[in-house]
């Protein structure tokens, strides 16, 4: 065993025991499911920073960003300011729905939905929804794993890495089950100062040994103006409206995602979101860094149809075994703690939303219920890494994203409004989920679609596409129903709650 490898299993066994010992963690009932699944609603400033930017900041960051920019050029920067764009919209509309439901007991955006539009197909939908886009998400954290195992070689590599990657599932889904919330919070300690650390080794050390940027950025912009797809260091004029359509649709969906709520409903107060929001776009500089990753790869010459492999690939070429071991390691723990919270969440949606309402399971049995379901999300999702193939694995969170993104009049209106009609919001979700998932198929889910509006085409992002159909639907639909007196439903919230 070399000593990358045995550096690497260190770790993240090490982190796995942490996973099941964070059960003992304040000894909290993990028979109930607000300490299970939201850890109490106790984390401060330092938990939340951490739970927030394990949440967040994934394999996405470390496999799929510097992948799409290595295979498609300038256009995969579009997640740096996606990324700082969401931070605002954190600050203002996340504040407000932690302040709800620290009144009202609420575990999902759901929950919200119901007592707001008091309409029981509504929430279903919403939970839905949710839990079906959090579905990519989970996908992408386990193949960058698997890109992993498969160049670590040896036992990890066996069958291209996906027997390892059938034991981590089976680890993750077990300390999730055990634990709780409190195991990606704890666990999320190491993953980011683990990520800090290879970080900045490799913007330190792989540049230099690549001749510095201003050959990186010479040698990036000639191999890829000369591949059989072109493309380039900047973004070309035709490209400038989907790369503001992906950071924007992109930054509108990062925090209704279902493990974003469960994030922020574990934080211990308003201050604590509002404080995490502010200080959180650090993370952002750490993005464009990674980013910059994928034009390193190019410039190093690595060739492979893979794109997923290719920091892996970087890190093998550059450093030591032992420090390749401990980059290795942050990946994997990197895609573990949201891979955890992601499942827990969705996991909520359908216990409390979904059946909820078909079951009479109450308190512990509601927690029963939820652990198992964290065991199906995260089953279902290593599914659909083995059937799905998906050029690029920033894909997959660009298709949840397009899903998440039609519970937006719902759930952000609704803490503003309640002019829409439940039923218009209804009708204008299932537009909005046909038309994406439509429009997704249709490019051989890729996220940018061509709209021809008179002599003009505009190449976007299809989520934002779907958002505009979902919205004009319920507007108009809303104006038909309160015309015909349609009964609304009852809003079971106060004024009060919104303060």
């Amino acid at each position: 065993m070399s000593s990358g490898t045995l550096v690497f299993a260190v770790l993240v066994i090490g982190v796995t025991a942490m996973g099941f010992l964070a059960a003992r963690w304040g000894n909290a009932n993990l028979g109930s499911l607000e300490e299970w699944a939201l850890g109490g609603r106790r984390f401060g400033t330092l938990v939340s920073w951490f739970l927030l930017g394990g949440d967040l900041y994934t394999a996405y960051t470390f496999i799929a960003v510097p992948a799409l920019v290595y295979g498609a050029g300038a256009i995969g920067f579009f997640a740096v300011p996606y990324a700082t764009i969401a931070y605002p919209i954190a600050f203002v509309v996340l504040s407000r729905f932690w302040s709800i439901a620290h009144r009202r007991g609420y575990v999902t955006a759901a929950d919200f939905v119901r007592d707001r539009f008091g309409d029981r197909t509504l929430e279903v939908a919403v939970a839905i929804t949710g839990a079906l886009a959090a579905l990519p998400y989970i996908a992408l954290q386990l193949d960058g794993m698997q890109a992993v195992f498969a160049r670590i070689g040896g036992a990890f590599a066996s069958s291209g890495g996906y027997v390892a990657l059938g034991v981590a599932f089976v680890l993750l889904a077990a300390y999730t089950h055990t634990s709780g919330l409190r195991a990606p919070a704890l666990i999320a300690f190491v993953k980011d100062t683990l990520i800090y650390v290879t970080v900045i080794a490799a913007i330190t050390i792989i540049p230099a040994k690549l001749g510095g940027w201003a050959h990186i950025f010479a040698v990036s912009q000639s191999t890829l103006a000369a591949r059989p797809k072109p493309s380039s260091i900047f973004l070309g004029p035709q490209q400038y409206f989907a790369y503001a359509t992906w950071a924007f649709g992109s930054s509108l969906s990062l925090f209704i995602y279902p493990h974003s709520i469960t994030s922020v409903l574990a934080a211990k107060s308003r201050g604590v979101i509002r404080r995490n929001a502010a200080l959180l776009p650090i993370y952002s500089l750490l993005l464009g860094f990674l980013a910059l990753l994928g034009f390193c790869a190019v410039a190093a010459g690595i060739v492979t149809t893979n794109t997923s492999s290719v920091v892996p690939t970087l890190i093998d070429r550059f450093f030591p075994s032992w420090f390749a071991g401990v980059a290795q390691a942050a990946i994997v723990i990197g895609a573990l703690v949201p891979a955890a919270i992601m499942a827990i969440g969705s996991a909520n949606l359908f216990a409390s939303n979904v059946l909820a309402g078909f079951t009479q399971t109450r308190g512990s049995g509601k927690a029963l219920t939820a652990k198992r379901l964290t065991l199906a999300f995260c089953a279902i999702a290593l599914v659909l890494v083995l059937v799905v193939p998906v050029k690029y694995a920033i894909y997959f969170q660009l298709l949840g994203g397009a899903w998440m993104l039609q519970i937006f009049p719902a759930f952000v209106f609704g803490m503003y409004t309640r002019w829409f009609h439940p039923k218009a919001l209804l009708l204008g979700w299932a537009c909005g989920m046909i038309a994406a998932t439509a429009m997704a198929y249709s490019t051989g889910f890729t996220p940018n679609i061509a709209l021809h509006l008179g002599g003009t085409t505009l190449v976007g992002f299809l989520a934002l596409y779907a958002l505009a159909l979902n919205v004009i639907v319920a507007a108009i639909g809303t104006w038909l129903l309160r015309g015909l007196r349609v009964d609304a439903g009852t809003d079971m919230t106060t004024e009060a709650d919104y303060a």
